[in-house]
């Protein structure tokens, strides 16, 4: 049986996934890596550390499936910059990953010197720490190392194009449109690096990689690295390669990854959106890995709240019990809680936000903590829901979900309440993966079209329960838990 190999290199970690030609699970494998806080608001990864983690992810996931797959799908995390010797294939830096505040004060300079709707109307973006331009102009504020990317001695890139580069020897140095649509340089309707956004940013072109479409091969692997050459065939953002694994290939289609953040996403078709304030346009796939457009919304802090609970408070012992304690309580007990641990992204795109709790009183339980930060992942889902149906002009009619949070019944069936429409999550929650597997496959002939290579999909459906009223005091409550968080974060 033909098969495809996918990588879904993430924050924390690398899931290497074989998909047979009938979408089945051969072979799995998963490796975690460091994650680097050099000060407050700082994080970093080591970027020789992911590439040797995510090749023995492939390397056990080949081994366990007893195949050689056809080729190669690489899904990555957007927006975390790697810079790196082209001779040599060494990084210069540790990667500056997206998640990371140290250009606050540059997004802010930026607004205030209202470029902020030129950057809209190019990009799709706004200005914030979290996208890739700001960081690369971190990285090169050094001369000398400037100097050296505009003689084309240094290469930069989101972290598929760093993956290609080290898997191909460097004869590759190449991105897609959907990772290129995460850097604020890249121009939506050109579908190019925008020389005025480079010469804002001060980012010589030399030193950026080739825009490929997602679907089609772009250079054979090394065999060292895998034990044979493989064709790398697929490349897509984390985000829009599971937009596309959940088979949201229709304008109108949705999906959430419920991850270290939630990032919901809307399908809008072959023409650039113009979404509402605050939320976000960005590249996706077409059916057959075509370019396309979606609306996002981005939550930076999603599982990674429960994760505090966990590592922080030291109040459950795995995530997996929190769906035990939010069913011991009615409710939160008037807690709300919103985990702007890093700032807050759409809608409200405020770095300087943190993590706030309201309503804590003597009768508050490690159980009503633990059902807040689920339903916080819930209500910031069900805000931005409501702003993309509004932007594309048409009701979402269901919700996919996937990602590692999407496991959690009492979460899936509280989104569905909160949105008032049902929540479909797949038999195979890995849905990044999946879709990295699927681009490659269609380019490489696994599968013939899109609709054989999502034949067969299952899917457990959660159908909204709760009244119009009491879903409204509950979205109301967290309104206020917000404007609280937002009047700190605002104050002078």
């Amino acid at each position: 049986m033909a098969s495809s190999l996918a990588l879904d290199q993430g924050t924390t970690g690398s899931t290497a996934l074989v998909i047979g030609q009938d979408g089945s699970v051969l072979g799995r494998g998963y490796r975690e890596f460091t994650q680097h806080f050099p000060q407050p608001g700082w994080v970093e990864h080591d970027p020789e550390e992911i590439f040797r983690v995510s090749v023995e992810a492939m390397r056990q996931a080949m081994a366990a499936s007893g195949e050689r797959p056809v080729g190669l799908g690489i899904a990555n995390q957007r927006e975390t910059v790697v810079l790196w010797d082209r001779r040599t294939l060494l990084p210069v830096a540790r990667a500056i990953v997206w998640q990371d505040r140290r250009t606050t004060d540059r997004c802010r300079e930026l607004r205030a010197a209202g470029l902020e709707p030129m950057l809209r109307e190019r990009t799709g973006l706004v200005a914030d720490p979290y996208f890739s331009a700001t960081k690369l102009e971190w990285l090169l504020r050094d001369a000398g190392l400037r100097g050296r990317a505009a003689k084309g001695e240094l290469a930069a890139g989101t972290i598929e194009s760093w993956l290609v580069a080290k898997l191909t020897g460097g004869r590759a140095h190449v991105t897609d449109h959907t990772n290129a649509s995460r850097t604020l340089l890249y121009d939506l309707r050109s579908r190019d690096w925008s020389p005025e956004l480079l010469q804002q940013f001060g980012v010589p072109r030399e030193v950026l990689p080739t825009v490929v479409r997602s679907a089609g091969v772009v250079e054979q692997t090394d065999p060292g690295h895998l034990g044979w050459s493989l064709p790398i065939a697929g490349l897509a953002g984390d985000q829009q390669a599971a937009l596309f694994g959940q088979g949201c290939v229709s304008p109108g289609l949705a999906k959430n990854t419920y991850g270290t953040g939630a990032f919901l996403l809307v399908l809008a078709g072959d023409r650039v959106p113009s979404p509402a304030q605050g939320l976000l346009a960005t590249a996706a796939c077409g059916p057959a890995g075509e370019p396309s457009y979606a609306v996002e919304g981005s939550v930076f802090v999603a599982g990674a709240a429960v994760q505090w609970l966990r590592d922080g408070l030291g109040i459950i012992g795995q995530a997996a019990e929190t769906e035990a304690l939010a069913r011991t309580v009615p409710d939160t007990g008037g807690v709300y809680f919103v985990p702007a641990f890093v700032g807050m992204g759409t809608p409200y795109w405020e770095p300087e936000a943190r993590g706030t709790i309201t309503g804590l009183t003597r009768g508050t339980s490690r159980a009503h903590l633990a059902r807040a930060a689920l339903e916080a992942m819930a209500y910031s889902s069900a805000e931005l829901l409501q702003a993309m149906s509004s932007t594309i002009g048409q009701t979402v009619p269901a919700l996919r979900v996937d990602g590692g949070a999407a496991a959690n019944n009492w979460l899936m069936q509280f989104q569905a309440d909160m949105l008032g429409i049902p929540v479909e999550r797949p038999d195979l929650v890995e849905t990044t993966a999946l879709g990295a597997a699927g681009l490659a496959g269609l380019a490489l002939g696994v599968w013939q079209t899109t609709g054989e290579f999502l034949q067969g999909r299952k899917f457990t459906r959660f159908e909204p329960e709760m009244g119009v009223e009491h879903r409204e005091d509950c979205l109301a409550g967290w309104r206020r838990a917000v404007s609280a968080t937002l009047a700190w974060a605002r104050a002078p």
